[in-house]
């Protein structure tokens, strides 16, 4: 009985055991499955991390070192109206180092000083010792300074290929075409204008390529330019000025053919770019334009349809208004014309059309020409005129003959451009531009009419024998006309008349105006005893030089023999 319970019990416990093998089994090969997984996946970690120092370690240290950076984008070319380049980008050599390579640092130190003297020992010393993965020493080297440094053979540094712009006119357009910084963005000029239009998000996105980057044409001649600063850099040392400046411009597409004002600087070498006297005050410098703004006072009162041609004022005695007292500068002491207060530049005379016209319109007729809102156009560096805060009588007597409100000198030429065109005030640009183009972009500001008799007066004012203030700027076979401007500057709080900034602001030719010249001079001295420190006397003669030079580049062609001069006697 025993034996028998014995052996079932022996057979119960035997299948129990088959089962526990078998669960056994089962979970062994569960186990075993889930360990080679994890050793496949622990593998395949492992191998891929080999793999890729294996191939960073082929790598060349110029294309491996450091993180990427945006410094390396493309730009495109910027150039003249003919096609020759203005700025492009070149590619430049930047010295890096990689801290935890580098054995000694004073040693490291020491022999770049011997090729890169204006090392800053201090800030290297922290950046080598810094213990990071890369670091920035210098940037930019010349092609010799990166071969003397490799010669040091100096563990633990090497070169970076970047971009950088170069200029190759140097000085000759640099407010023009403005700057980049070391990372090569743009931050003035029309260097600055491109990036404002989308290149700086398409350098953000990788997408600025340099294959797809099209050159940017400007307006300006190079050729013109070179002259025109050229002969601004002669004023400057002729009448010992502390600056001048001249814009030639299209008077029918607002085009700017050329522009300089100086001193300037090299963007290629642009240290003392910032400095105060670097200003270009062609459109960021505010000026009170002297007598060239008789030019819209005499507009203002031919187009009111008040004043005409023949109508006369009494210029026999000063003007007094609260305490001033409005003189000319060589008083005639008589009635005069309006062609004679245009040619005699009479003060009196200008005060007393301003009053014709009144209060009120006297501004709005300013407004209305551009001169008293902020320009626009692609340039950055423009400033905003500045007026009085109210207007009475005594400041449009001021402001008639060019005192009391400041504007820019390329401001002045854009409104001198509307005199002559027939009267359309075409905004400026220094980007080519169509004729049909300017006219979508023009607004009328005065009659036809108002344009024609201006021209006249213009003429007349430059035509030898006239008794104007501009025959120094005819040029034999252009015809040349326009407007002289000396105004006093204020020195302590007081005009003073040893202190002038001096103006000529012309056209050409003057049977049908292409271009107005515009020249500055800011505190010219005497050239020689005796001779005026007037603007006659060295702004423009500088227009003439001007024209001289460059009228035939613009397509202007002399016409000898056949001047055509006005007389005050010959307006129909």
């Amino acid at each position: 009985m025993i034996g028998l319970l014995g052996r079932k019990r022996g057979k119960g416990e035997g299948k129990a055991s088959i089962v526990v093998d078998s669960a056994r089994k089962a979970t062994g090969g569960r186990t075993r499955n889930r360990v080679v997984m994890t050793m496949a996946v622990f593998f395949g970690i492992y191998a891929t991390i080999a793999g890729r120092l294996v191939y960073l370690g082929m790598q060349d240290p110029e294309t491996s070192s450091g993180p990427e950076s945006r410094v390396t984008a493309s730009r495109p070319d910027i150039v003249d109206r003919n096609g020759e380049v203005l700025a492009t980008d070149i590619k430049t050599a930047s010295l890096f180092a990689e801290p935890r390579r580098i054995v000694d640092a004073d040693e490291a130190i020491e022999k770049l000083s011997t090729v890169l003297p204006d090392l800053e020992v201090e800030q290297t010393y922290l950046k080598l010792k810094s213990g990071t993965g890369f670091v920035w020493l210098k940037r930019q080297l010349t092609p010799k300074q990166q071969a003397e440094i490799m010669q040091l053979g100096i563990p633990g540094i090497g070169f970076r290929t970047e971009k950088r712009r170069f200029y190759p006119g140097g000085e000759t357009a640099s407010h023009i075409v403005g700057l980049t910084n070391i990372d090569n963005k743009g931050i003035s000029g029309l260097e600055k204008y491109i990036d404002d239009q989308g290149l700086a998000d398409l350098q953000a996105s990788g997408l600025a390529i340099a294959k797809d980057l099209k050159p940017v044409k400007l307006s300006i001649d190079l050729r013109v330019q070179h002259i025109v600063r050229d002969e601004l850099v002669s004023a400057l040392e002729k009448y010992k000025a502390i600056a001048a400046g001249a814009v030639v411009l299209d008077v029918k597409t607002g085009e700017v053919l050329a522009m300089g004002s100086v001193p300037d600087f090299d963007p290629n070498n642009p240290f003392n770019a910032q400095d105060k006297d670097r200003l270009n005050r062609m459109s960021a410098g505010l000026f009170e334009m002297g007598s060239t703004i008789k030019s819209f006072t005499t507009a203002m009162a031919l187009d009111s349809g008040k004043v005409t041609m023949d109508s006369t004022f009494d210029a026999r005695r000063p003007i007094t208004i609260g305490r001033q007292t409005i003189r000319d500068f060589h008083g005639k002491g008589r009635v005069l014309t309006v062609p004679e207060v245009f040619i005699y530049s009479s003060n009196i005379g200008s005060a007393r059309e301003a009053d014709v016209v009144g209060i009120e319109g006297h501004r709005e007729f300013l407004k209305r020409m551009g001169l008293l809102d902020r320009m626009q156009t692609e340039l950055p560096e423009v400033a905003r005129p500045t007026e009085p805060k109210v207007w009475k009588k005594v400041h449009s007597i001021t402001i008639s003959f060019g005192h009391g409100m400041s504007t820019t000198p390329l401001q002045t030429a854009v409104g001198a451009a509307a005199l002559m065109n027939g009267g359309k005030l075409i905004p400026p640009t220094f980007l080519t531009r169509t004729e049909a183009e300017a006219d979508a972009l023009a607004t009328q500001v005065i009659k036809p009419q108002t344009s024609e008799e201006m021209k006249y007066l213009y003429k007349l004012n430059a035509t030898k024998g006239s008794g104007g203030s501009g025959a120094r700027a005819q040029v034999e076979g252009y015809r040349v006309g326009g407007k002289t401007g000396t105004a006093e500057k204020v020195v302590n709080g007081r005009y003073s008349s040893d202190v002038r900034f001096n103006a000529f602001l012309a056209a050409f030719p003057m049977d049908n105006p292409k271009y107005v010249v515009l020249t500055i001079v800011d505190e010219p001295k005497r050239e020689h005893p005796g001779v005026g420190a007037t603007a006659g006397f060295n702004a423009a003669p500088m227009v003439a030089n001007i024209i001289r030079r460059s009228a035939s580049l613009l397509g202007v062609k002399p016409e000898f023999g056949q001047e055509g001069g006005a007389t005050l006697a010959s307006y129909p």
